[in-house]
């Protein structure tokens, strides 16, 4: 059973689902979830780690915060997050949206960040996603971009509009009712779209940071990157040239809800990823990775 905290950060408060006890696994969600989007994932893992599963800020319960939805923002956010909790060292999980924030933290505080695994969204423009982005970014990215446009639209049909992303990730499966009920009673009325919106709006600024941020650094730390549909091996090839130690999955009949969708599957590649933590700390190598 996970206990809900709320935590404060980097002027915001957020609200976090923390279950287990052991080395710390932070999860980061994406749109339109929040921290339940890894209900399953945390009932397994907090056998063996502490879990710790923030809302993003203006996301589900955490803060309504005007600004801050840039990827070098919410990075600090995760940075800070577990600062407060009193955790010197993180494996960090991240999709959709949660991946480029996952990412820059990782690469910039390599010393905190133990293992990364991120699945199923692009790193801004870094190369590797042609392929994917031949027929140019999903339709809603332009949708949510426009300042304003999406709040007036979709106010009063959020759950419409919540059900056709699950149904849409999960290839026409859909959640488990409690689930779904609680993701749109956290994108219901127009301050909660207009924040989940803003994630999205800032994605140039964001892309900007990631290519600054790999213009000066690489990744160390060891990263998994998980594909599905639609994704697939898009950002395994982004993070081949920048990542020192990378390995790649593509899961597949499997839709974007990777962690609601096939959360046994996801658990297969996540255990023994996570438990190559105790090589990490007491390898040959540990001292070499660590200066």
């Amino acid at each position: 059973m996970s206990e809900l905290r709320r935590v404060p950060v980097n002027g915001v408060e957020l609200n976090v689902a923390l279950a287990g006890s052991g080395p710390a696994v932070l999860l980061l969600h994406g749109f339109p979830h929040t921290w339940e989007l890894w209900t399953d994932v945390m009932a397994d893992l907090s056998g063996r780690y502490r879990v710790i599963a923030p809302d993003l800020r203006g996301f589900g319960a955490s803060s309504r915060a005007v600004h801050g939805y840039d990827a070098d923002t919410l990075a600090g956010d995760a940075a800070a997050l577990l600062t407060a909790l009193g955790v010197s060292s993180a494996a960090v999980v991240g999709i959709d949206a949660g991946t480029a924030p996952a990412f820059l933290l990782a690469l910039r505080r390599p010393g905190l960040v133990r293992r990364l695994v991120v699945m199923e969204s692009l790193l801004g423009r870094l190369p590797g996603a042609e392929d994917f982005l031949a027929d140019g970014p999903p339709w809603w990215f332009g949708l949510h971009a426009v300042p304003g446009l999406a709040e007036t639209v979709l106010e009063g049909h959020e759950a419409a509009y919540v059900d056709w992303f699950l149904d849409a990730g999960t290839l026409g499966e859909g959640v488990r009712p409690a689930l779904r009920d609680a993701f749109v009673r956290a994108y219901t009325g127009r301050q909660a779209l207009s924040c989940a919106f803003s994630y999205y709006r800032a994605l140039p600024e964001s892309a900007a940071q990631i290519e600054r941020a790999v213009a000066t650094a690489r990744l160390t730390v060891p990263t998994m990157a998980l594909g599905a549909r639609p994704v697939g091996a898009a950002l395994e090839r982004q993070l081949r040239p920048v990542t020192d130690d990378l390995t790649g999955h593509v899961i597949e009949d499997c839709g974007h809800i990777i962690p609601l969708h096939r959360p046994h599957a996801l658990l297969t590649l996540l255990r023994p990823f996570l438990a190559g933590d105790d090589a990490d700390t007491f390898g040959p190598d540990a001292a070499r990775r660590r200066a």
